[in-house]
């Protein structure tokens, strides 16, 4: 890892546990609203979100800044930076607004657009996870080892966001009549808990970059892959919090295999 992204890995994880125990305060107590997209909001992400790139800016002013909840509606943010950075808050803010623990912080590092190194805060665990291009996956400071089982689609746990678009049941029929599915409400914490093994993949049609990019950094650091139904929206040129959705799914390269001969 060279100096600049191991100076940025050590300021972002400092930002990140910074904010916990604000997280765990406000964890279903903090009130909320509906946006015009049907997510929802709290006070906790807006303060999060400062305060983290607040900590970050202190030391690398140039980089590139994006957040679902900094960044204006009607505003397109060129990134034009060597690094940037995008996070999400509070990924799975309904579940933390009503109280359910699967929720998250999630931090992705870019270089030249690439998530090279990701963040993700698992409530649920108190853990923080991360990993990236060169630097192993660690939970803490503890290396993580994968396990290691054999693909068996009738004995796979797979995360699946729900609602589905509705032209999607019919592609997915075998994977509703197959595996076993988890919805957690937190698309950061599917790609983390994929790349940790837990689950031997996931699946998610509603998705924006900040829900994906700090998992997706933690599928490199793992060796899972993940693949986009469509265009893939790395490197990341463009910021733009009405950008489109980016379906995908990833998981251990059997699962991948799997999904690729039934897509």
């Amino acid at each position: 890892m060279d100096t600049a992204i191991r100076h940025r890995v050590n300021a972002g994880r400092v930002a990140i546990l910074d904010q916990i125990t604000f997280f765990r305060e406000q964890f279903g107590q903090v009130a909320s609203e509906w946006k015009e997209d049907d997510t929802r909001v709290t006070f906790a992400d807006f303060a999060i979100s400062e305060r983290i790139f607040a900590e970050l800016r202190r030391s690398f002013a140039r980089d590139d800044f994006c957040s679902e909840e900094a960044n204006p509606l009607d505003e397109v943010l060129p990134l034009e930076s060597k690094y940037g950075w995008v996070l999400d808050p509070i990924d799975g803010t309904n579940n933390y607004a009503l109280g359910l623990p699967f929720c998250a912080i999630s931090l992705a590092l870019l270089k030249e657009g690439e998530p090279v190194y990701g963040f993700i805060y698992d409530y649920a665990r108190d853990r923080l996870i991360e990993g990236g291009v060169d630097g192993p996956l660690k939970i803490g400071k503890q290396r993580v080892e994968l396990p290691r089982r054999e693909f068996d689609p009738r004995q796979s746990v797979i995360g699946l966001h729900f609602p589905l678009p509705e032209m999607r049941y019919q592609t997915l029929g075998h994977v509703l009549k197959t595996f076993r599915l988890r919805s957690l409400g937190s698309g950061a914490l599917n790609l983390a808990y994929t790349a940790l093994g837990t689950l031997d993949g996931s699946i998610d049609f509603k998705v924006k970059i900040w829900d994906i990019a700090a998992g997706v950094a933690l599928l490199k650091a793992s060796g899972r892959q993940i693949h986009f139904v469509e265009e893939s929206p790395f490197p990341l040129r463009e910021f733009h919090v009405n950008s489109p959705l980016i379906p995908y799914y990833a998981g251990s390269p059997a699962f991948c295999e799997y999904m690729s001969s039934r897509s």
